[in-house]
C-alpha cells in the first residue's frame, strides 16, 4: 500500500436528560468537557498527547480529530482512542453538573444525525499529491463512495408516515452535491477544501465528507483500507472503465433505502449496476492490480475482509451482524421486535431509541458495547492498543513529535501554542518550530527544542 497521511474527524452528539425542573444548555455541557483540558492554547480547541486535536465545531459538536495516522489499522485505533478520551472527559462533566445542582444524565453519541433532522459529520482524510488532477480524482472515486455504504453504513431508524423505516446510511440522505466548498450547508460526498498541513506544493488534502460515523471497529478499518487502495489506483491510472453514475446524489439515497443491496442505479454510459456489482467490479479490479505488485500484509487483509462482506452480502446480508454497522443494528432491532412483539404504534419510538443507544459511547451504557462485551461484534484490535493510543501519538508520523512536545511542556509547566504543523513553546522566546512533513517522525530543531526545555528551568513560561 502506498505510502500515505490519513485521518478521521468525528463530530459527536451531545444531550443532557433531566430528572427535574432544571435543565441544562448544550453550550453549558460542552464546556464542562472542555474544562479539564484548559491549557494556553485556547479553551475550545485544544490538541491532546496522543497527537490528536479535540474542539468544538459547529451546532455545539464536540469533535475529535485524530493525529496523522500512516496506515488504515492505525487510524482505527485512534479513533477509537478518541472515544475513551470522550467518555472520561464525560464522567468528570457529568461530576461537575452535580456539584452546580442539575439532576440528570449526560450522554454523548458518535452518530451523525438527532431526532429533529440534522446531521454532523465524520469526515475522512487522506493526503494526496500535489501533481493528481483533483476533479478527475473526484469524480474517479464518487461512483465507490456512493456505493462502499453497503459494508460503511451505520444504518438509521427513519420516522415516516407510514412508520418506522430502516436504511443503510445515516448520512446518505443529507448529500446534495457531489462537490462543493461546504461542508454544512451544501453537503456533499467530496470537500474542495485544500488544507494539506503539509508542503503545499506537493501535497493536497482529499477531503471525504459522505461516511458515517462508525461504532464498529472492522468497519471503520474496512472504509478507510478499501477507500486507500482505490485511491492508489486512480493516482495509477489504473480504472480505465467508466463507472460515473448518470445521478450519484439520488443513487447514493437509493441505494440507502434497499437492504438487498440489489437495486441498480443508473451509469452515464446507459448501463445499470447495483451498488454491489459494482463494489465486485472495484475488488476484481484491485485483484489485478496487486496481482502485478508487492502486496503487504494489510493489504492482503483488507482484500479478504472486503471480498468476504461482498460474498455474504449477495448471500444475506444478516450473516455480517458481527461486523458491519448496519447488519449488527438491525440485528439488534429485530431480536428486540421478536421479544417484545409490541404493536407498532408503540415500537416506533423504542426502536428510534435503541437506534440511539447503539450509538452512546459509555461502554456500561452503549448497546454497542454490550455486545462487545457478550463477544458478538468482530474487533481489529484490542483494548490494550486503545489505551495505549490515548496517551501516545504514533510513532510513525508527525503527531510523534507534537506529542512529545505537549507533554514536556505540560511536564514543566509551561505554556504553549500550536497547529498541526507548528509547536511554540514559552511566552517571549523564540521557541517555536515549523514541520510541514507529516511523514516525519524526527526533526533535529525539535530534538534541540525538548532538549532545551529538558535542561532549562521555566516559571510562568520564562526562561531562568
Amino acid at each position: 500500500m502506498k505510502k500515505r497521511i490519513y485521518g478521521l474527524e468525528n463530530e459527536f452528539g451531545i444531550a443532557f436528560t433531566s430528572h427535574g425542573r432544571r435543565t441544562l444548555p448544550s453550550e453549558k455541557v460542552v464546556r464542562y468537557l472542555f474544562e479539564k483540558l484548559i491549557t494556553t492554547e485556547g479553551f475550545l480547541n485544544v490538541f491532546l498527547e496522543n497527537g490528536a486535536r479535540f474542539y468544538l465545531d459547529t451546532g455545539c459538536h464536540p469533535e475529535y480529530a485524530t493525529p496523522e495516522c500512516a496506515s488504515p489499522l492505525d487510524v482505527t485505533i485512534y479513533d477509537k482512542a478518541g472515544e475513551r478520551i470522550l467518555e472520561n472527559l464525560l464522567q468528570y462533566a457529568q461530576g461537575k453538573v452535580r456539584e452546580e445542582g442539575f439532576h440528570g444524565n449526560l450522554a454523548i453519541f458518535k452518530n451523525n444525525t438527532d431526532f429533529v433532522g440534522n446531521s454532523y459529520g465524520c469526515h475522512e482524510n487522506y493526503l494526496a499529491e500535489r501533481t493528481s488532477d483533483f476533479y478527475y480524482m473526484a469524480e474517479q472515486l464518487i461512483p465507490f463512495l456512493v456505493t462502499r455504504q453497503i459494508f460503511t453504513g451505520a444504518g438509521k431508524v427513519f420516522r415516516t408516515r407510514r412508520g418506522t423505516v430502516f436504511h443503510i446510511s445515516q448520512r446518505a440522505q443529507h448529500i446534495r452535491q457531489k462537490i462543493s466548498g461546504t461542508t454544512t450547508n451544501e453537503r456533499s460526498i467530496i470537500n474542495t477544501r485544500d488544507e494539506p498541513h503539509a508542503i503545499k506544493e506537493k501535497y493536497r488534502r482529499l477531503h471525504i465528507i459522505v461516511g458515517d460515523s462508525n461504532m464498529s471497529e472492522y468497519t471503520t478499518y474496512l472504509k478507510v483500507g478499501t477507500t486507500a487502495i482505490i485511491l492508489e489506483m486512480i493516482e495509477d491510472d489504473f480504472i480505465t472503465p467508466n463507472f460515473s453514475l448518470r445521478n450519484p446524489v439520488r443513487a447514493i439515497k437509493d441505494i440507502s433505502r434497499d437492504l438487498t443491496c440489489r437495486e441498480q442505479v443508473p451509469l452515464n454510459n446507459g448501463k445499470k449496476y447495483s451498488a454491489l456489482e459494482l463494489q465486485k467490479e472495484y475488488l476484481e479490479l484491485a485483484h489485478r492490480y496487486y496481482s502485478t505488485r508487492q502486496k503487504s500484509e494489510m493489504v492482503t487483509d483488507i482484500l479478504d475482509k472486503w471480498e468476504e462482506v461482498l460474498t455474504k452480502l449477495e448471500e444475506d446480508p444478516m450473516q455480517l451482524h458481527r461486523k458491519v454497522d448496519w447488519v449488527t443494528k438491525m440485528n439488534l432491532l429485530k431480536a428486540y421486535g421478536e421479544r417484545t412483539k409490541q404493536p407498532s404504534e408503540t415500537s416506533g419510538d423504542r426502536m428510534l431509541m435503541l437506534d440511539l443507544q447503539y450509538h452512546d459511547i459509555r461502554r456500561d451504557k452503549g448497546l454497542y458495547y454490550l455486545l462487545e462485551r457478550k463477544d458478538k461484534v468482530e474487533r481489529v484490535t484490542t483494548d490494550e492498543a486503545i489505551d495505549k493510543a490515548m496517551v501516545d501519538p504514533p510513532q510513525n508520523t508527525r503527531a510523534k513529535m507534537r506529542g512529545e512536545l505537549i507533554k514536556l511542556a505540560k511536564m514543566k509547566r509551561i505554556p504553549y501554542d500550536l497547529d498541526w504543523n507548528y509547536i511554540r513553546i514559552g511566552y517571549l522566546l523564540n521557541l517555536w518550530v515549523k514541520c510541514n512533513d507529516p511523514f516525519q517522525e524526527e526533526n533535529e530543531k525539535v530534538t534541540q527544542l525538548k532538549r532545551r526545555i529538558e535542561r532549562s528551568n521555566f516559571k510562568y513560561g520564562y526562561l531562568l
